[in-house]
């Protein structure tokens, strides 16, 4: 079974294909700058350089149909045709209230376009690419796959906003929460790497990239998280602000005669590390560049994301009452070193112990990885996530007509045995060059573990 999966915005349409029968990814790419002179594909396929074509795109139709062109390419092409497509599923930044994936329909689009304006930067855009993929392949079944499904377990105390109670009755004003594939994945690979059913473990899961949040998982389900009505809320990000005093904001409209939507581009496009840089920096790794070579707004921008992010810490842990493991995830929680300890720096009372050795260890996104020491009460996981297995099961599932609730459906990577060989592949050359990044290495078989040492 052959599953297309897009991911569209407002001018790029990512996409990856996963070969459900062999349990593999064949690859993923992106068709950039939609409606914008330059449009190009590219494309990664493991073994084979990266493909890329300079194509002009005026709308997501067009987009789409170069990716199809591009998999079904007999030189660069991964599949003979599109027949051989079984689903296409759809990534939706902001589901609403809906509780899992659902099988596209009119009246699941018509759902989208209600709630469009609550991720405006993001739905319309998905919905764009659902009208266009479902008009270029009309006879295989579409897929929504909600990003805030997994939060809608959160309970009332933590989802509702001190307002109005009309703009929770009327405008679906509330928390949802993002992120959720990535932490329904990394919270369950936690529970496997604890030997304990997810029912049983408690965790808080640091989704840490451009975009950022943390959740807190009690027994398996969201009970709380950082994000939102939108993806604004809650940590120091890339371009956003995270939490602020809304005062702060009708303030300078007034000092600065600025437009509401002057402001949300602002707290949404121009905060975050970009505003304590001085307007330089949204990538991290610029950031921590130049924290190293002493730029002291650099060092600044860090202190305050890492103390956000200790801070949600701490309340979880509060909240949980019992802290099983802490989970570190996505671009900079995988791979960032110093970030994840100044995060964990002064924590040891709380009986979360890391281990520097390991966290050093721990700089590959090729392998689940234990960094904390053996002392510590409080395990401290690096779990490289994987959203697109999450998305790919919803719809092998949808299907076949097993699929259900995530509190009542059981995904294959819960299972003691599950491997991602393409990554443990990439692990394996990885360790080739640096030896030490088996000190911090959890689940690899030992069969493989002794091939490695030797």
């Amino acid at each position: 079974m052959i599953i297309l999966f897009l991911n569209c915005g407002s001018s790029s349409v990512k996409y990856s294909v996963y070969d459900w029968d062999q349990k593999k990814s064949l690859c993923a790419g992106a068709v950039e700058r939609i409606g914008i002179e330059g449009s190009f594909i590219s494309q990664d396929r493991n073994g084979y350089p990266t493909f890329e074509l300079k194509r002009n795109c005026k709308d997501h139709k067009d987009a789409i149909n170069l990716v199809i062109e591009t998999l079904t390419d007999k030189e660069h092409g991964v599949i003979e045709n599109i027949n051989v497509i079984s689903a296409v599923g759809h990534r939706i930044v902001h589901g609403g209230k809906f509780a899992k994936s659902v099988i596209v329909d009119d009246k699941v689009v018509e759902e989208l376009r209600n709630i469009a304006d609550l991720a405006p930067l993001h739905n319309p855009a998905h919905i764009m690419g659902i009208e266009a993929a479902r008009a270029l392949l009309p006879n295989v079944t579409h897929v929504c796959v909600m990003d805030t499904a997994f939060h809608q377990t959160m309970p009332a105390s933590s989802y509702m906003y001190a307002l109005p109670r009309k703009w929770y009755t009327d405008y679906q004003i509330r928390r949802y929460g993002f992120h959720g594939s990535s932490v329904l994945y990394t919270s369950r690979r936690a529970a496997v790497l604890l030997g304990k059913n997810v029912d049983e473990v408690n965790s808080i899961v640091c989704h840490i990239g451009a975009g950022a949040s943390v959740t807190a998982v009690k027994n398996g389900q969201c009970l709380d998280t950082s994000m939102g009505l939108t993806p604004l809320e809650g940590l120091v990000m890339g371009t956003r602000s995270g939490d602020i005093d809304p005062s702060i904001c009708f303030h300078m409209m007034k000092k600065l005669n600025m437009s509401a939507d002057e402001m949300y581009t602002i707290l949404n496009k121009k905060s975050g590390m970009y505003a304590l840089t001085g307007d330089r920096f949204a990538d991290q790794r610029d950031v921590r560049k130049g924290a190293a070579n002493g730029d002291e707004l650099c060092k600044l921008a860090l202190d305050v994301e890492c103390y956000r992010v200790k801070k949600y810490i701490g309340a979880y842990m509060a909240a949980l009452g019992r802290l099983d493991c802490i989970v570190f995830t996505a671009g900079v929680g995988e791979r960032a070193t110093n970030i994840r300890e100044m995060i964990l720096k002064g924590l040891e009372n709380f009986g979360i112990m890391l281990d520097e050795e390991r966290n050093n260890a721990a700089d590959t996104n090729k392998a689940e990885c234990c960094i904390s020491a053996d002392n510590s009460k409080v395990k401290i996981f690096v779990i490289p996530t994987d959203e697109e297995i999450v998305g790919v099961q919803d719809i092998v599932a949808l299907l076949a007509g097993t699929y259900d609730v995530y509190t009542k459906f059981r995904y294959i990577f819960q299972e003691k045995d599950y491997r991602n060989k393409l990554r443990d592949a990439a692990f394996i050359e990885e360790v080739k060059k640096r030896p030490f990044l088996l000190k911090a290495a959890v689940n690899l078989p030992e069969q493989l573990k002794q091939e490695l040492k030797n």
